[in-house]
């Protein structure tokens, strides 16, 4: 079965910003999701580049898209192009957290 976006972005659910304890999805962190085959390419971004946990909500993004039952490799690649801003969150999130 092939592996499909919504498979991948529901595992990335699982990975919270330790900050705002809402998920990469919610946030709207979660820029582009590339699958050829069995290989998974997710393109995330971070609330803020100072991150001090960057590295390991990288790692936690990449073993959830691993778990995803037919991933072969799992590669999730960081960028701040363009800025992460509360927009990219849904109006109805925003609001609960007063944005």
């Amino acid at each position: 079965m092939a592996i499909t976006e919504k498979q991948v972005r529901d595992a990335l659910k699982g990975v919270k910003d330790p900050e705002l304890h809402l998920d990469l999805v919610v946030l709207g962190l979660v820029y582009d999701v590339e699958i050829k085959e069995a290989d998974v390419k997710a393109t995330i971004s971070l609330t803020s580049p100072g991150c001090p946990v960057a590295g390991q909500i990288l790692e936690d993004a990449r073993q959830a898209i691993q778990a995803v039952e037919g991933v072969g490799t799992a590669t999730v690649e960081l960028t701040f192009d363009p800025p992460w801003t509360p927009e990219r969150m849904s109006p109805l999130i925003r609001a609960s957290l007063g944005l």
